[in-house]
């Protein structure tokens, strides 16, 4: 088992990626802190990794509030002792988001409060706990459009993830001799709910399928099989990386005519 005996927190455990990955980190021997503000949503991740004969709890907590960042820190390490993984995957991506013009501050303040400062809380209160385990990893969800920006208007959300990854570059040369790894998992466009609800037609999905090499979408397991290998101490030598498993997209991406 590649993470036995290590508790790992994900935030946004309730669906997509973060469900994917908390199931997964749980097959591969590591206790689980579901985190989300979908109460029946992350109740059922719970249960499918205890009917696999796993262990997790659940904790409700808004990523972007600091007395619940704290709160889920301190869960993990009562609940299981020590925390040595930190996912925070907790995202919004707003269907209000559009370029500088059009886009509301409350879009933009509501988006980064989560994206951002979400990350930020989870680091603040995180960094503390895998000092005391000794060490850890922490994985930062960005996303391709942090390394090329996006054809189809998001500023919030492209601006958002780009401060996820300067944050993971800088967390990444300040604590690595304190043998915490932290690294930015980038996505490509993935078959979930946070995108399809743009893609709604197969003439938009199909727009951007074109500039995928691989010709897909992404599943959302395949990315937690990508956030495995950060967690893990396979990835050992690994840090500050900016972890791109997006099809191919940013070797081929140019805007559509």
């Amino acid at each position: 088992m590649r993470l036995k005996d290590k508790v790992a927190l994900i935030t946004g455990a309730a669906s997509g990626i973060g469900r994917e990955a908390a199931k997964l980190f749980s097959k591969e021997g590591a206790s689980i802190v579901v985190v989300d503000l979908s109460d029946a949503a992350g109740a059922e991740t719970v249960a499918e990794i205890e009917a696999a004969g796993g262990k997790a709890v659940y904790v409700h907590a808004d990523v972007s509030k600091a007395a619940d960042a704290e709160n889920m820190v301190r869960v993990a390490e009562e609940t299981f002792g020590a925390l040595h993984i930190l996912f925070n995957n907790a995202g919004i991506s707003h269907i209000n988001d559009d370029d500088a013009i059009s886009t509301e501050e409350d879009v933009w303040d509501l988006t980064f409060a989560i994206n951002v400062r979400g990350v930020f809380l989870g680091c603040k209160y995180g960094i503390p706990a895998l000092r005391r385990a000794g060490g850890g990893s922490i994985i930062n969800t960005a996303s391709f459009v942090a390394v090329l920006g996006a054809a189809t208007p998001q500023l919030a959300y492209t601006s958002s993830k780009g401060a996820v990854l300067s944050m993971t570059r800088e967390l990444a040369a300040i604590h690595a001799r304190e043998n915490i790894r932290v690294n930015a998992l980038c996505p490509g466009p993935l078959r979930t709910e946070l995108l399809m609800k743009y893609l709604n037609t197969e003439e938009r999905r199909q727009r951007r399928l074109v500039h995928i090499p691989m010709g897909r979408f992404g599943e959302a397991k395949e990315i937690a099989q990508s956030a495995l290998f950060l967690a893990s101490d396979e990835s050992s030598f690994t840090t500050g990386a900016t972890f791109l498993v997006d099809g191919g997209i940013t070797s081929a991406y140019t805007t559509p005519l």
